[in-house]
């Protein structure tokens, strides 16, 4: 289902929650943070379940997804924000990014 993604965090509007993968403990505690507003922030303002996660290649995506019977999801206007966030946020993903692909993919590293 999730075609070998690895998930960094998510939340979910229908069960009221945050995850965040505890593989990921070793970044900062703000970081941490700012992903947690991130994600909680988009999905009490349009509705669904936003994940972050990377693919095979170690780039970050957001992915939404809503339940078919969520007429209060707002699709798109999660696409919008999306950009947004893509936007605003593009250092902070950069970074997440390049700390994937070092510490998880092992790019960078001297054979």
């Amino acid at each position: 289902m999730f075609d070998n993604k690895v998930i960094l965090c998510g939340a979910s509007r229908y069960e009221q929650l945050f995850y965040f993968n505890p593989d990921f403990d070793s970044l900062p505690k703000e970081v941490k943070q700012e992903l947690q507003i991130l994600c909680v922030l988009f999905t009490e303002e349009v509705g669904g379940i936003l994940r972050l996660e990377f693919n095979e290649k170690g780039n970050l995506e957001l992915t939404v997804e809503s339940k078919e019977e969520d007429l209060l999801f707002d699709e798109i206007g999660s696409v919008l924000k999306i950009k947004q966030i893509q936007q605003e946020k593009r250092e902070l993903l950069e970074s997440i990014e390049t700390y994937y692909r070092i510490f998880f993919l092992g790019e960078g590293r001297d054979a």
